[in-house]
């Protein structure tokens, strides 16, 4: 079973980081082929902009950002609500919508060398759903409350891959055994509001698996589950990956989830990519001031500040100051207002995304001045 890693104490802090590079190393695989492949997705410079209700002002909600998906692995992305992580995978399958949202000219999403943002209406709609698919978050009111949850994963079937109705309805059954849950020919006949939360996700799985996707895009896929539910549900995700061969898009708040299933990870802060690499290598050596804060601020039962010795009278690590708003990102490095290493350069100067690689050249960059001027990590007053 995948652990929910935050729990175990496996992570954060600078200090162990070696220790959690090894438990990273174990659950990382290579992409299928076992050497470098030409990207599945590959998204350049995706700028998402939306006009404000008054139309006083535009909120840049996703602004420059750029990451490949290879075929067969997980890509995590990684961030604060409100930092364009959900926003990007619409753009993706093109659903923003327009008004009051708009992707910008110059951005450029390209899925098996096709240029999502240049198709037809006909040749899009074969993408979504077969070759691209979706599960959204809150599986109770993505589910509509009144059709059977086969129907509505026999309905995905019927569209994309034209079964009739008998022959849509077996899919959904299997789909349903696929997935996990018990008594499935029992269960096609369920309504949404009959099954638990993590069944219901189960269900979201089984609709955006139904035609069998190259690329599955996971948008929060554990929000609002118990800790043992959200081990089953990305147990049972690794599990399909392996078995269909498809690519994950793994968006997620929780470090903890990418830490356990991810093979590269790309973190967003205020609209734009402020450092991807390598899972073990983001999590034994992280370079942004953002990334190290998401570190820190994951509880940890080995912390000697929370652990039964001090009677848990510690504090929680957190990021202090607020995210700024999409329709006024600050001057400069966007973090700079929240950072403990900030000086001038930061304020004036937007740094762009620097390599950062331990290793290989280009396998590991971040949005940081640190990158080129270390000497400057110390704490300001």
């Amino acid at each position: 079973m995948v652990c929910h890693v935050p729990r175990s104490g496996h992570l954060p802090g600078r200090d162990g980081a070696e220790r959690r590079g090894r438990r990273v190393a174990r659950r990382a695989r290579p992409p299928q082929g076992g050497g470098v492949t030409e990207p599945l997705l590959r998204v350049r410079d995706l700028k998402t902009y939306f006009v404000t209700e008054q139309g006083s002002g535009t909120a840049r909600a996703v602004d420059g950002v750029s990451f490949d998906v290879r075929p067969g692995e997980t890509l995590g992305i990684v961030g604060e609500s409100g930092c364009g992580k959900t926003v990007t995978s619409l753009s993706i399958l093109r659903l923003i919508p327009e008004p009051p949202g708009h992707i910008r000219p110059g951005s450029f999403i390209e899925f098996e060398g096709r240029n999502i943002l240049t198709l037809e209406p006909k040749e899009l709609r074969a993408v979504r759903g077969n070759q691209i698919a979706m599960i959204f978050q809150e599986p109770m009111t993505s589910l509509n409350p009144v059709f059977t949850v086969g129907d509505q994963i026999a309905e995905a079937a019927i569209v994309h891959q034209h079964l009739s109705r008998a022959a849509a309805r077996h899919r959904a059954i299997e789909m349903l055994q696929l997935v996990g849950i018990p008594d499935p020919e029992e269960r096609v006949d369920h309504y949404p509001h009959q099954m638990s939360g993590g069944m219901r996700q189960r269900v979201m799985i089984a609709m955006a698996l139904v035609c069998h996707p190259k690329l599955l895009i996971a948008d929060e896929p554990t929000t609002a589950l118990d800790v043992t539910i959200q081990a089953q549900i990305l147990e049972l995700l690794e599990r399909l990956q392996a078995e269909l061969g498809m690519a994950v898009m793994l968006i997620t708040h929780d470090l903890g989830v990418v830490a356990g299933t991810a093979d590269r990870v790309v973190v967003m802060y205020a609209g734009q990519v402020v450092e991807q690499a390598p899972t073990v290598e983001l999590f034994a050596h992280p370079v942004h001031p953002y990334t190290e804060g998401l570190l820190a601020a994951v509880p940890r039962l080995d912390a000697p500040s929370l652990s039964l010795r001090t009677g848990g009278r510690g504090r929680l690590h957190s990021i202090p100051g607020q995210v700024p708003a999409a329709t006024a990102w600050p001057d400069g490095c966007r973090f700079h207002p929240r950072c403990p290493y900030a000086w001038d350069r930061c304020r004036a100067e937007e740094p762009p995304l620097l390599d950062a690689s331990q290793g290989d050249a280009g396998t590991h960059t971040a949005r940081c001045w640190l990158v080129t001027e270390p000497q400057r990590r110390t704490r300001r007053p």
